[in-house]
């Protein structure tokens, strides 16, 4: 908790408005998506699709896993509650709603699903797009599959797995992902591992978007990492969100920005 407080004053202290931005491709992103304040008709929809979760007392067994598909944690909770803790806030399903609507990815990735509160503003935010989204947990992965389908919600393919796993499948056959979701493990270690295995996807255009960058030292320290990496252009911290952009004609450029 401390560590968040200071991470947070000192994101306070550095980070600017869109009147800061010099880079025409940032300023636009940060205009017309980031301070989007105007309604839309799928937040009613993201909405709903909290409630009916939050309003789900039925108990399902919470299983995690670390490398090699070990188990290391298995529990019973109420989905209500998983809702509550694990899940993507109103506020940033909103954004992410707005980013996939802006950029208009074909592909998308998220690693880490559970029940699907940031699936849903995924695939809200381009209907045409295909969303492939990944978990650990089977009854988990289960529930968010059921209530994508109460929202008609038919372009999410779900995939039980131990992240790792996947990204080895898809190297050995390289797929263009437009935009990737890193919401899966929250450690240095993982972030970095996961963030190599996917390189071999990117392309000039794709959007990559990190999670909790924020959430310890370690994540810090795997934040400062991707900025470094030579193929990182652009990136864009909103304190709990990475952005990071690999487009080639742009110059390398961090920007500490306030949503």
């Amino acid at each position: 908790m401390l560590h968040s407080i200071k991470s947070y004053i000192t994101f306070l202290w550095k980070s600017k408005n869109e009147h800061a931005v010099h880079s025409p491709f940032v300023f636009s992103l940060i205009t017309k998506c980031f301070y989007d304040r105007k309604s839309k008709p799928e937040y009613s929809i993201l909405k709903n699709y909290r409630n009916l979760l939050l309003e789900n007392k039925n108990q399902i067994e919470v299983t995690d896993f670390g490398a090699g598909s070990k188990v290391f944690k298995s529990n019973t909770r109420e989905i209500s509650k998983i809702a509550k803790t694990a899940g993507i806030s109103p506020k940033r399903a909103k954004l992410l709603f707005r980013v996939v609507n802006y950029f208009q990815p074909d592909a998308i990735l998220e690693i880490g699903t559970s029940l699907g509160l940031a699936t849903s503003a995924l695939a809200l935010g381009n209907p045409k797009a295909f969303v492939t989204t990944l978990e650990g947990c089977p009854e988990t992965a289960n529930q968010c599959q059921l209530q994508l389908q109460k929202f008609n919600i038919n372009t999410v393919k779900s995939i039980v797995t131990e992240f790792s796993t996947y990204f080895k499948t898809i190297n050995n056959q390289p797929e263009t992902i437009n935009l990737i979701y890193f919401d899966g493990n929250h450690s240095k270690k993982a972030t970095l591992n996961y963030f190599e295995s996917l390189l071999p996807t990117i392309t000039n255009d794709c959007v990559w978007i990190f999670d909790d960058i924020h959430w310890s030292t370690e994540m810090e320290e795997a934040w400062e990492s991707i900025k470094n990496h030579p193929k990182v252009k652009v990136t864009i911290d909103t304190f709990q969100w990475g952005f990071v952009f690999f487009r080639k004609e742009q110059e390398k450029e961090h920007f500490i920005i306030r949503v």
